[in-house]
């Protein structure tokens, strides 16, 4: 067996990590994670995927040349200073690339950006980037020996292509992966990452910018769907909607099919797009709180909260997630009656 271009870090190991974690696995790279504090089943996840299990960050941090970060919103401040305290402590050989991934706002990527600027973590190279689409995932018709880890050229990008269903991972920064000597141009293609600035803020804005888009016009469409349930003509909406909006009907029945598992994660990003149309584009945040919130009762006051990927119960049609909507909110003011 060859020997793996690089050693890559991934926090954490979650949906969108495992993901990213058997694309570079099967591009012919190392993958390694702390998984401390985590389930055991993401543990087994993590084991049978091929990754690398090690015992604590200053380990990631001696070990990696590149750390990913791929948290919640909420979590990606306190990650990344979980990184930067175990790069001082560990005081790596030579420089370590970290590249934040996660949904916030360029304000928010700005001060995590900071983090890295003291002595004691001047040797981070810092990339701001995000996520757009779902998880890595291969093609079913793709032929499972056509990736194999190559010497990083233009049919190995091809390969790539062919063999995956990858998201588009906008970077900025003065720092680019694809600059690090014998392996960057290979990760970088194997991510789909393309630099767009020299400015860190610019991806970041990118995401909340999309995100509006897709998960802002989920969270409208949760509100209307439950609230035709409510008036007893969801029926009739769908039937207006597919005969009316058809792209923006099935556009929707997917993303609030979809969202239950994840909803969780999306206060905090619906708050992080708040800050960002605010700060950035002069606009009240009312909407995106209030996105927030209807993600914040997806996840806290309903049966839906407490779905999993790849375990669905409850919520796998727009029937039964406004049904379960409904349950809940009604549920809620019961008891705050």
């Amino acid at each position: 067996m060859a020997s793996p271009l690089a050693k890559i870090g991934i926090l954490s190991i979650g949906d969108m990590g495992m993901g990213l974690a058997r694309l570079l696995i099967t591009n012919g790279f190392a993958v390694v994670t702390n998984v401390e504090g985590r389930s055991v089943d993401t543990v087994k996840r993590a084991r049978d995927t091929g990754i690398r299990l090690l015992p604590s960050d200053e380990a990631l941090a001696q070990t990696c040349s590149v750390i990913l970060s791929v948290v919640p919103p909420r979590d990606a401040v306190a990650t990344a200073q979980r990184v930067a305290d175990a790069v001082a402590a560990a005081q790596p050989p030579g420089p370590l690339y970290f590249a934040d991934l996660n949904a916030v706002a360029p304000s928010s990527v700005k001060k995590i950006a900071a983090l890295f600027g003291g002595a004691g973590a001047s040797s981070v190279r810092f990339v701001d980037g995000s996520i757009l689409g779902g998880p890595p995932s291969r093609k079913a018709e793709a032929d499972s020996s056509s990736s194999t880890g190559g010497d990083g050229g233009d049919d190995d990008d091809d390969d790539i292509a062919a063999a995956w269903n990858r998201p588009s991972i906008p970077a900025s920064g003065p720092h680019k992966l694809a600059d690090i000597p014998v392996f960057g141009a290979r990760l970088a293609a194997a991510l789909n990452m393309r630099h767009i600035s020299p400015d860190v803020g610019a991806a970041s804005g990118l995401k909340m910018c999309f995100a509006s888009f897709s998960k802002g016009f989920t969270s409208l469409a949760i509100q209307s769907f439950t609230t035709a349930h409510r008036l007893g003509v969801l029926g009739d909406l769908q039937e207006e909607l597919r005969t009316m909006m058809g792209p923006h009907y099935r556009l929707a029945s997917k993303g609030v099919v979809g969202m239950a598992p994840k909803a969780y994660r999306w206060v905090g990003e619906m708050e992080e797009i708040a800050r960002t149309v605010s700060e950035e584009g002069g606009f009240a945040p009312d909407s995106f709180v209030g996105a927030a919130k209807v993600y914040r009762a997806v996840a806290d006051d309903t049966v839906l909260g407490r779905e999993k990927i790849g375990k669905r119960r409850r919520g796998t049609t727009v029937e039964d997630v406004a049904a379960a909507m409904v349950e809940g909110m009604q549920t809620k003011r019961k008891k705050n009656d």
